[in-house]
């Protein structure tokens, strides 16, 4: 077991008769990629924010290295790195003045150079921020989040708006940040995000976390073993019916697909094509998988996850 790095405690925020937080533990250890999953509004940014010591909570508490994130809030954000989902960077400044900039800040700052290096930046050096890509913007966002040699980073949602490359270019220098020994929290609303990269998953809506654990423990526990796809093209078909079908353990529809969650496929495809074949019934686009995390999703909350 790791260093324990980041330790948030029963943490409660309310706006008026809304409550957005509502008792949020957690625990973030050295080493450790901890990882928020939820859709918009679930309550995510506004608990990390609680954990930066940004906000202030209604109650509860969060401790960072130690000292707690509002009452010695210097001591807690000399250790805290933070890279928003879209950073605002004065556009006509220059990658490596900007990095110069925020390195000024600090008694101890990474060498600018090989921050430049390790984010992939140097032929970048003398570009405008304006004129970076949208994963270029976000490596220098992460960049400027460790120039003062931070223990802990929080990263909001941090690939959103990324094509596939970039995501995963960013994900390679997140990965290098826990082998380093960081403790790093982020929100994301991907699934597969939330699947490769994090070391513990903490599912979370409505303000509340639902469940948490590695990927493979979720999947394991609120999961079923596997899962067949149909697309029903426009035709009905009686749920009650399809969840006696042989080895199935849940049904659900959505916007004319249905999801079979099964403990034995063979035997439920079987069972399907059969009662599909008694009923007149097309079966367009049908898959089968093994659980994923959309399932762990839909098993705690009823609904998949929207962007």
């Amino acid at each position: 077991m790791g260093k324990v790095m980041i330790e948030a405690t029963n943490l409660v925020k309310r706006y008026g008769p809304t409550t957005a937080v509502d008792g949020v533990s957690l625990t973030v250890q050295a080493g450790e990629i901890l990882g928020l999953l939820g859709p918009n509004g679930a309550g995510k940014t506004t608990t990390m924010e609680m954990m930066e010591g940004l906000r202030a909570p209604d109650s509860g508490n969060c401790r960072i290295c130690g000292f707690d994130s509002i009452r010695q809030a210097t001591q807690a954000r000399e250790r805290i790195g933070i890279a928003l989902q879209s950073t605002r960077m004065p556009e006509a400044t220059r990658v490596l003045e900007l990095l110069q900039l925020y390195a000024s800040f600090y008694p101890n700052p990474m060498p600018v150079g090989d921050l430049l290096r390790q984010f992939d930046l140097e032929e970048k050096a003398r570009t405008n921020c304006q004129d970076l890509s949208g994963g270029q913007r976000q490596r220098l966002a992460i960049a400027l989040a460790l120039v003062g040699r931070p223990e802990v980073i929080f990263l909001d949602e941090p690939t959103t708006g990324l094509d596939p490359q970039a995501r995963h270019s960013l994900w390679d220098v997140i990965r290098s940040m826990r082998a380093e020994g960081r403790a790093i929290i982020m929100s994301t609303h991907y699934m597969e995000e939330a699947e490769k990269l994090c070391d513990r998953v903490a599912v979370m809506d409505h303000g509340r976390i639902l469940a948490e654990g590695t990927p493979r423990e979720l999947t394991r526990q609120h999961g079923p073993e596997a899962a067949i796809e149909l697309d029903l093209a426009g035709a009905t078909a009686d749920l009650a019916e399809l969840s006696r079908l042989p080895a199935v353990t849940g049904v659900k529809s959505e916007e004319g697909l249905v999801l079979l969650h099964t403990a034995n496929t063979p035997s439920t495809l079987m069972g399907l094509a059969a009662y599909a074949q008694e009923r007149s019934l097309p079966l367009w686009d049908l898959r089968t998988r093994q659980a994923t995390m959309e399932d762990v999703f839909m098993a705690l909350t009823g609904r998949r996850l929207r962007d």
